[in-house]
């Protein structure tokens, strides 16, 4: 790799052998499944050191643009994605079903899911659920469910969803296994059907404890959905806060023009 111009106004060698390799799988010259040349290659081929190349694999795994399989080198990442149809996975025909909305949503997509509920506690909420939710911010005054999905045993959002703990104390709302259709199912039960949703959508940096449950690589962010619930009468009845990997998670929205 022969620099040009001011050597001082040149990004770091690393940087430019990623953004080769990136334009490589842009272009598609180098495809899905298709194996990024080893530390060696690339050294050789742009004139640079070892661990210059290496650093230019962490910059693309950073990018979610590779991965790394031990012992058989880095390929470039398959492009998969499971969609949160944000207009439909709520929808009333869906619950002749008896599925939860993530699980119909990952069976449509032909993939498997499994959900783990590593917590279910009484605590004080945050003031963003608070708000949203019509409680105490300062009593523990809602139950926080904190569920991990996986889609084929890999992980792809975290649901922290928050019900209120003068409904949801001593009924299935507090256990993991709440029955047919889901929380959805007992709430509708305690007379909250639901007619309208909010979904708050931001992009941001995962927490560490968000890291490391999702398995995520350094520098891919997250997408974050605030998802509010409302019933006949109008009152919100249920908070959950959606955390996606943005690597494997796309959202689909169809509404219609008011």
């Amino acid at each position: 790799m022969t620099p040009s111009g001011n050597a001082e106004s040149q990004p770091p060698a690393s940087r430019l052998i990623a953004q080769a390799l990136r334009s490589a799988i842009e272009s598609g010259e180098l495809r899905p499944g298709d194996k990024v040349p080893s530390e060696r290659v690339l050294a050789e081929q742009y004139g640079a050191a070892r661990n210059t190349a290496r650093e230019a694999i962490r910059l693309l795994a950073e990018q979610g643009l590779v991965v790394a399989e031990h012992g058989r080198g880095v390929f470039v990442r398959e492009p998969r994605r499971l969609f949160r149809f944000g207009s439909d996975r709520y929808s009333l025909k869906n619950r002749e079903s008896g599925l939860t909305p993530f699980r119909l949503e990952a069976k449509r997509q032909g993939k498997t899911a499994r959900i783990d509920v590593p917590s279910i506690a009484r605590e004080v909420p945050p003031s963003d659920i608070a708000e949203r939710l019509g409680v105490s911010p300062e009593e523990r005054s809602v139950v926080h469910r904190e569920n991990h999905y996986f889609a084929d045993d890999e992980p792809v959002q975290i649901v922290s969803t928050y019900l209120k703990w003068a409904e949801a104390e001593g009924t299935l709302l507090m256990e993991a296994r709440s029955g047919p259709n889901g929380i959805y199912g007992r709430l509708e039960e305690l007379g909250h059907a639901m007619t309208t949703i909010r979904d708050e959508i931001i992009a941001r940096m995962p927490t560490p404890h968000e890291a490391a449950v999702l398995g995520l690589s350094a520098g891919v962010p997250v997408l974050e959905v605030l998802h509010t619930s409302f019933d006949q009468e109008g009152a919100a009845f249920e908070v959950s806060r959606y955390v996606h990997r943005s690597d494997l998670t796309g959202l689909k929205y169809e509404l219609a023009v008011q």
